[in-house]
């Protein structure tokens, strides 16, 4: 599959560089359930953040292969998330940037590709993945009044932005 190869090119790129930790795999590969509509979901752990620094994030991607297009995850609550789109092969690649101490914070355990120090591994087995739980109170404070602006649109005949209220409580 293309991502085993696209992966593959990843490792050979990092693997010498200083400032990073290593690199690991989420997604439909921990489930073996690749196939050719899926993206790749990538960690790249280094030494310092660079989350606040785009450009720093888009360099790394454009060291990857083909970039055709990259834009950071806020829209989704993932700041640490760079979405690219690659060509040659055409490919989507979620590349989240994340220190060590940040690595342990994670919803499932990632493949390790690159670890150069063991400190991926030592990460994995000394904690376990967990889901954050929602803020129950926060949804309830604004559910009534969302879904009430939402049927207004509705009646309206603003169908689209009707939609748009659905893609917003997948975030929650």
């Amino acid at each position: 599959m293309v991502q085993h190869s696209f992966a593959t090119r990843v490792v050979s790129v990092l693997k010498n560089d200083q400032s990073v930790l290593g690199l690991a795999v989420a997604g439909s590969w921990l489930s073996n359930e690749i196939d050719e509509w899926s993206d790749l979901d990538l960690i790249i752990v280094t030494r310092h953040s660079i989350i606040a620094n785009k450009a720093q994030m888009v360099a790394y991607a454009e060291r990857f292969g083909h970039l055709l297009s990259a834009f950071t995850g806020e829209h989704v609550g993932e700041p640490r998330l760079l979405i690219c789109l690659y060509n040659d092969p055409l490919l989507h690649v979620d590349i989240k940037f994340v220190t060590l101490d940040k690595f342990k914070d994670r919803v499932e355990n990632p493949v390790v590709l690159l670890d150069t120090d063991q400190q991926l591994q030592d990460v994995i087995q000394a904690t376990r993945p967990h889901f954050q739980m929602p803020d129950y109170q926060w949804i309830e404070d604004r559910f009534w009044t969302w879904i009430h602006y939402a049927l207004l649109k509705v009646g309206r005949g603003e169908y689209v932005e009707a939609l748009d209220f659905l893609g917003y409580t997948y975030a929650w």
